[in-house]
């Protein structure tokens, strides 16, 4: 008598091995957003990494524009149990834009244009794992997925990669953001399933 149900082991092995526990992959890109689409012109935007000091080092659209850009092709994966693989984005390297920051503190709170936040610890966001992009599959970033510019992080959970990005604000703890105060997990390894806490 068997108790393997028959085409049960066969799954594993075809399945795409860019695919973390528990995600699906998907098509289409779609839009999860935990408030209403902020629009913000390009002439009004700015974004700012604050230190401990308390002096922000800001970027105007036209400031960003003038960095360093770099293409960037990677998976994304949504807590909501979706994978998009092979994505691609253009934008400017956290690297980049930490270089002339001073900080000892080892966290990051990003701030949204609409009120969202999501907490990422700084080594996370460095040597090469996460940048300001602007487009996406070769066209500007569309607003309800995070346009004109967005924070990826895409070796963590999609929820981190906050949209909107408004501001790095650095903290000496690793202190909850909007989804995270709600039960996601503080950290959000999608090949660990850190999905809730």
């Amino acid at each position: 008598m068997s108790f393997i149900t028959r085409g049960f082991s066969g799954r594993s092995r075809d399945r795409d091995p860019r695919i973390p526990p528990g995600q699906t992959e998907v098509g289409d890109f779609p839009v999860l957003s935990a408030g209403p689409t902020p629009h913000i012109d390009t002439a009004e935007w700015e974004f700012s990494i604050v230190p401990e000091s308390g002096e922000p080092r800001t970027w105007s659209w036209e400031q960003l524009m003038a960095e360093k850009i770099e293409e960037v092709t990677t998976d994304i994966h949504c807590v909501t149990h979706w994978t998009k693989l092979g994505t691609t984005w253009r934008g400017v390297s956290l690297d980049t834009l930490f270089a002339d920051v001073e900080t000892s503190q080892d966290y990051v709170m990003a701030h949204s244009y609409g009120g969202y936040t999501t907490n990422v610890p700084l080594d996370e966001l460095l040597n090469g794992q996460a940048w300001i992009a602007f487009e996406f599959d070769g066209e500007p970033l569309d607003p309800e997925h995070g346009g004109p510019a967005r924070l990826i992080v895409p070796h963590l959970y999609f929820w981190k990669s906050a949209k909107w990005v408004r501001s790095l604000v650095m903290m000496a703890d690793d202190e909850p953001g909007f989804w995270e105060q709600s039960g996601y997990h503080i950290h959000g390894d999608p090949w660990k399933e850190e999905r809730y806490w």
